[in-house]
């Protein structure tokens, strides 16, 4: 592609040495996934996007850096990195499409994540390797046609016989839902009325009875698999249960690892629109002189570089309070909320300061735009984390 030569050249944001507060592994980490989208990503991501594929044929590149659970042990044959080499991970791949990282994100946040956290030992030892390699790809079962943003009025169930369990229902808006070979879907064992009796099951999406089907009119993260379960009388075993799985608290934990990932992630996505826009201004020349030397491209972009670095610097102490191991979920919802939003404001200036170019799929700004549109609302809508927030700063809940 036509910036894909450009693109390769990038060296980050880094206005305030934010470099200076990475360790030595964290900036291996970082620099070894950026060379790897600049030469394996970026050219083809255009073709996939217009195309509406996921390039699968990236798969195993990802797997052999080790990008799948990343954050995971090393005993299960993941990295093993701190949490915030992880989300350097993260911030690399949505730099080149935030498709591309909710892959690496679901694999690793909502299907690994889930298994080693409510798994058996069995479980662990037979998925994860499995999982981390890329020989299995997974995708989390949560949400709902009618239930996504109150996950706890699921209605899908699953009934416990003499020899296993019976699910039924339907799940909706499932990254990687049309290629997984596991899918990490849970369920209510009791009441439908009755949230606690929420539980995780891994099931392999070949058993009887499951069937999934692309969405399809996407015009956001075209280049990622969107899918539609339905489970119908599909016929488990009872080792199928994460057995440390119960209530609604299970899944909100995978939650909140992805979203951790999207808070890093799309700081990567607001970077490129930056890097993009600078390059493009310095070179386009308008009344005799290049549009960088006027003072409305300047403010946007320093606009564009003041929200980036704030969002550097707010996410990475996120990234140490997580390695502490005294992160909350509502941090999360900041970071999150503030940097989604921030990443749509770099996305839609810097697609504006291109001109009638940042329409083409050979720019990434527009890309990037329609993507973050999306990021805006999954893992809990920005409305929602604002509820969150709220809920912290006032101790009183507004969701009803």
């Amino acid at each position: 592609m036509a910036t894909a030569a450009a693109t390769s050249q990038f060296t980050g944001v880094d206005f305030l040495g934010l470099d200076s507060l990475l360790s030595e592994e964290e900036r291996a980490v970082r620099d070894t996934v950026r060379t790897w989208v600049d030469e394996n990503l970026l050219p083809v991501v255009g073709d996939a996007y217009i195309e509406g594929k996921f390039p699968k044929q990236l798969i195993p590149g990802m797997a052999e850096l080790g990008l799948f659970g990343a954050n995971l042990p090393e005993e299960y044959g993941c990295a093993g990195l701190n949490n915030v080499a992880y989300g350097l991970i993260m911030q690399e791949l949505e730099r080149g499409d935030s498709g591309i990282r909710s892959f690496a994100s679901v694999q690793g946040a909502l299907v690994m994540y889930p298994i080693y956290a409510f798994g058996s030992d069995e479980q662990k030892s037979h998925w994860l390797p499995l999982l981390a390699s890329g020989q299995e790809i997974g995708c989390f079962g949560l949400t709902e046609p009618d239930f996504g943003s109150n996950p706890g009025g699921m209605i899908t169930t699953a009934r416990e016989t003499k020899d296993g369990w019976v699910l039924n229902g339907t799940k909706m808006w499932i990254t990687n839902g049309s290629q997984a070979t596991v899918s990490i879907i849970w369920a209510k064992t009791g009441d439908v009325d009755d949230a606690k009796s929420i539980r995780g099951f891994i099931v392999p999406t070949d058993t009887k009875g499951y069937t999934a089907k692309d969405q399809k009119g996407k015009l956001s993260l075209r280049a990622s698999d969107t899918s539609e379960i339905h489970l119908e009388d599909v016929r488990l075993p009872k080792d199928a249960l994460l057995p440390q799985s119960g209530g609604l608290k299970s899944p909100l934990m995978c939650l909140t690892q992805a979203r951790y990932g999207i808070a890093w992630g799309t700081i990567g996505a607001a970077m490129a629109c930056y890097d993009e826009a600078l390059r493009y201004a310095r070179n386009r020349i308008m009344f005799e002189k290049p549009i960088a030397q006027t003072q409305i491209q300047q403010v946007r972009l320093a606009d564009m570089l003041t929200e980036i670095t704030k969002a550097q610097f707010m996410t990475l102490q996120l990234g140490r309070l997580k390695d502490a191991g005294t992160m909350t979920p509502e941090q999360v919802s900041l970071c999150k909320r503030n940097n989604v939003d921030m990443a749509c404001d770099c996305a839609r200036e810097a697609r504006r300061l291109l001109g009638a170019n940042g329409i083409l799929v050979e720019y990434h700004s527009m890309r990037h735009m329609a993507n973050l549109e999306s990021v805006y609302t999954y893992e809990g809508t920005h409305d929602m984390h604002s509820l969150i927030l709220g809920q912290a700063i006032t101790g009183l809940p507004a969701f009803a």
